[in-house]
């Protein structure tokens, strides 16, 4: 089994839900970026999503488009994501999950990317931009290195494409809350709990839920019919205007909401 699913089974065991954290590599700088990842992890996380800055990021709101175009502004370079999750994974026990854009992973070679991630003590990749039909050599490359690939499910999928997400997916599947763009919103899309119910209709045994989480409650709604709550434009705000304590504080609120 995956240490990603493990980490989604464990936190079931305990009688809670997973509550997976997302922050931006190199904002505000590398070294805090990953003193951030590490007190997301210390302070409730049970896996980490980190995100290498990239120049055309499409699935995000503002507030991490702008955390990941300050990174970039700074200097951040794609061998950074393997020193930062280098460290974190040295510091800490809690999977690290990479959310990258497809292009940059294609730039610098598919399987040197996951070669280089699985050294670097990785877990896996999140991919929002390819589909399962489309990420043949990702497939291939994953396989042969037991990292974990994570595709998305949309409440527009056919039945056939979420066959094919859950098909391909180890982990969880990312079920996405909502059309649109990742962010904070006052009420989740109740699509995201028909979708759940889809998934799990069709053989998913772990569904995570994300895109618009931002409170405690959220995640406690979300937990009450997926396996995890996914948040992020809510600590990358608190690391914005708090740093890394106001994020850890942040950590400690949400993960409230996961028992």
């Amino acid at each position: 089994m995956s240490r990603v699913a493990e980490a989604i089974d464990r936190a079931k065991a305990e009688g809670r839900g997973a509550f997976v954290g997302y922050l931006p590599l190199g904002f505000p700088d590398l070294a805090t970026s990953i003193d951030a990842a590490v007190a997301l992890a210390d302070n409730g996380a049970d896996v980490l999503e980190l995100g290498p800055p990239y120049s055309d990021p499409v699935m995000d709101g503002v507030v991490i488009q702008e955390a990941t175009q300050a990174a970039l502004a700074a200097g951040f370079r794609m061998r950074d994501t393997f020193t930062a999750i280098r460290e974190i994974t040295r510091r800490v026990d809690v999977p690290v999950l990479v959310m990258s854009y497809w292009n940059p992973v294609f730039q610098y070679g598919v399987d040197r990317y996951a070669d280089d991630l699985l050294a670097a003590g990785g877990a896996g990749m999140i991919t929002p931009d390819i589909t399962p039909d489309a990420a043949g050599e990702w497939i291939a490359a994953s396989r042969r290195t037991g990292l974990d690939r994570v595709f998305l499910a949309a409440p527009t999928s056919t039945d056939a494409r979420l066959d094919l997400v859950i098909g391909n997916s180890t982990g969880f599947v990312y079920t996405v809350s909502t059309m649109g763009i990742t962010g904070e919103r006052a009420e989740l899309d109740a699509a995201a709990r028909t979708l759940v119910a889809r998934l799990r209709e069709r053989g998913a045994e772990r569904a995570c839920v994300g895109i618009g989480v931002s409170t405690a409650a959220q995640v406690a709604g979300v937990l009450e019919y997926a396996d995890g709550a996914i948040v992020g434009t809510a600590l990358v705000r608190a690391l914005r205007d708090g740093g890394v304590p106001r994020l850890a504080e942040m950590a400690r609120e949400l993960t409230a909401g996961t028992r």
